[in-house]
């Protein structure tokens, strides 16, 4: 399916796999808004993108917010929502905020989102979901993250059933080298990447690009609705 004169609608792209997303759709024809919680990484994002692209300010975690965000969009074609903010720790060693926070932040952020969205969505158009391999094989020491990517490809599932003929997916990447690992300490982040490459297929992290790459596949395809695509080099396999 040609992207060409269709609106992609990104949450999250004013920064990593989101802003690759958006650049990728614009290279294919598009137009694309883009929405985040930061206006100076929005308009720095949009002077990248150039005159195909627009932003508004949207907080996924304030569904007043995402109301408001989609108000100001209007009609579009595909939705892609990539923004979270999360935190992990074992079960017995984190406190009930923290443990909350993939629910709040990345599960109810995208039901809430998908919601207020779709009396502006094309009846032919597409949503894509993001959670993580983790929801397929969990790590110690994440249970409430695990959990959390899990029900988020069950919501997409359920949601590809609710909302035909709009298509709806979900893309559950591994352990990705890029804009949110580049924000960790050094040591963190060489530790992170040395045991995913011991434990994936391929032996290495993903990229954000590899990502983006698989998201826009599942726009594009529109035989695709109700699964996962795991770009994580097999790391679910093994």
């Amino acid at each position: 399916m040609s992207l060409e004169n269709k609106t992609v609608v990104v949450i999250g792209g004013g920064s990593g796999i989101g802003l690759l997303v958006a650049a990728k759709a614009i290279e294919e024809g598009a137009r694309v808004v883009i929405g985040g919680r930061g206006e100076v990484r929005l308009a720095e994002a949009v002077a990248r993108l150039g005159e195909r692209s627009r932003a508004h300010r949207v907080d996924t975690a304030d569904k007043g917010s995402i109301r408001r965000f989609f108000d100001g969009v209007g009609a579009f074609d595909h939705l892609f929502i990539s923004a979270a903010t999360y935190a992990l720790g074992p079960i017995d060693q984190i406190d009930d905020e923290t443990a909350e926070s993939p629910f709040r932040s990345k599960f109810w952020g995208q039901y809430w989102s998908v919601r207020d969205a779709l009396p502006h969505l094309a009846r032919d158009g597409s949503i894509t979901l993001m959670a993580g391999a983790a929801g397929a094989r969990p790590l110690k020491g994440a249970s409430a993250y695990a959990a959390c990517n899990s029900a988020i490809e069950g919501l997409g599932r359920a949601l590809a059933v609710e909302l035909s003929p709009i298509r709806v997916n979900t893309v559950s990447p591994g352990t990705i080298d890029g804009n949110l690992w580049r924000q960790r300490p050094a040591e963190i982040r060489e530790a992170a990447f040395a045991a995913m490459s011991e434990i994936s297929l391929i032996g290495r992290p993903g990229t954000e690009e590899e990502v983006a790459d698989s998201v826009l596949f599942l726009i594009r395809n529109r035989l695709i609705t109700g699964s996962t695509l795991y770009p994580d080099g097999g790391y679910v396999l093994r």
